[in-house]
């Protein structure tokens, strides 16, 4: 559909990530060397521990080769296939700037299923498909997501000057390149029915996490003849948050990754590379260095990624039930908090225990995914929590700072009534 070339920017002097150079460009180098970091601190051969100098560590990993990249293109198109083929409900997203709705089609669950059935039957059951190849080719199909989210980054960019495109609302029309080239400038960039952003979201990376985690699980089986509790469990739970990523699928569709920021490196980066390469740190790790844990221990991670998961979805769905329907018996005896705006805030219930409650339990997760990897391999597995800790302030603040320019003095009200930002009675 057409769509005017509209500036929703409120202040185009507003940078966020201590842009509007210093910051994005930090981000920009300084992501994918944490990629690569992550796989010199801990590998088969050596593994970094605070004790431990860093001259004892080693590389002996090609970086790249064309072979990766012919297979990671070949992982994307896959993906767009079936999401252009399959059947899928058709929902309509958020009213936008224009006063217009797009339609997306979902088929984020049958992508999942068809995917990851024909990994498990012809990896594990017919063992006709190597998935061990993708341990052995880690680094290179880093490099070639790395790669190839650069040079979609800088399409997405020029494509955003194409007049006719909506823009986002923020950082879309500063004038400065680097920043939007790191925020990106057009909404939601489409080609044909494809929505680029929505799709890059959930399909290629979340599904391909899960896929590369089976590699390593099927690597390990390879080289010791048998799969361990650990790698059994950290599989087991990032397969659930991914599935139910995308049986929730639609309530992407009012976060403000959809609905706000535009489409440049920082979601395409982290859509494509981040996500599938450094949350398979865990599992990459477990090939050659899974610990002996007892089952206290498991059970204990295992209650552990269960609150956490209860805390996560229960919260979301709360809050998507609340805003599709309010008068659902499920929601309709939530306290709410009236705005200016006509709309209301809730102040019970999931909502009234923190701001941002599905946080606390998103990260009460990935602590959960950590734990198996026990203490051998030092602090490296650990680097999901310790991140994604710092992203959810980060992502937290963004959205307290957009909710008082949304709600003004009712907003102030709200906090005073949910006092606690993320995690209740602490912060």
């Amino acid at each position: 559909m057409a769509t005017r070339n509209i500036d929703t920017s409120v202040d185009s002097h507003h940078y966020e990530f201590f842009g509007p150079v210093v910051g994005p460009l930090g981000i920009i180098l300084g992501l994918p060397a944490v990629c690569y970091a992550l796989v010199f601190l801990c590998h088969a051969e050596t593994c970094f521990s605070l004790g431990s100098p860093l001259r004892s560590l080693s590389w002996d990993f090609r970086i790249f080769t064309w072979e990766a990249a012919l297979v990671f293109l070949g992982w994307l198109l896959f993906q767009v296939a079936l999401h252009l083929i399959l059947p899928g409900e058709k929902i309509e997203g958020t009213k936008l700037a224009d006063g217009s709705r797009l339609t997306y089609k979902l088929t984020g669950l049958k992508n999942f299923v068809i995917t990851v059935s024909l990994a498990l039957y012809f990896g594990f059951v017919r063992n006709d498909l190597n998935l061990s190849w993708l341990y052995d080719n880690y680094v290179p199909l880093m490099t070639s997501a790395i790669g190839f989210s650069l040079v979609f980054s800088a399409y997405l960019y020029a494509r955003s000057f194409v007049p006719g495109r909506l823009l986002a609302s923020e950082g879309s029309c500063t004038g400065n390149v680097i920043y939007e080239f790191f925020l990106g400038r057009e909404l939601n960039p489409r080609v044909g029915s494809l929505d680029l952003k929505e799709f890059c979201e959930l399909y290629p990376g979340l599904i391909g996490w899960v896929i590369l985690n089976l590699g390593m699980a099927h690597k390990q089986l390879s080289m010791t003849g048998t799969i361990s509790a650990p790698m059994v469990l950290v599989n087991i739970f990032q397969a659930i948050y991914v599935l139910d990523s995308l049986v929730f699928e639609r309530a992407i569709l009012t976060t403000m990754d959809i609905t706000t920021d535009g489409f440049g490196f920082m979601l395409a980066f982290g859509d494509l590379a981040w996500v599938p390469f450094t949350y398979s740190l865990q599992t990459r790790i477990l090939v050659t260095r899974s610990p002996s844990l007892p089952w206290i221990a498991l059970a204990g991670i295992i209650c552990l990624k269960i609150l956490g998961y209860l805390t996560f979805r229960g919260s979301n769905s709360q809050k998507d039930l609340f805003r599709r329907n309010p008068n659902d018996p499920a929601v309709a005896h939530l306290r709410t908090l009236p705005t200016e705006r006509g709309t209301k805030l809730i102040i019970s219930g999931w909502w009234g225990v923190s701001r941002h409650i599905n946080y606390f339990g998103d990260w009460l997760m990935g602590v959960a995914w950590c734990l198996p990897a026990g203490t051998e391999s030092g602090i490296v597995p650990y680097f999901y929590a310790i991140y994604f800790a710092i992203l959810l302030v980060h992502r937290e603040l963004r959205d307290e700072e957009a909710c008082r320019k949304k709600y003004k003095a009712d907003y102030d009200k709200y906090c005073k009534i949910v006092p606690y930002r993320i995690v209740p009675f602490l912060y």
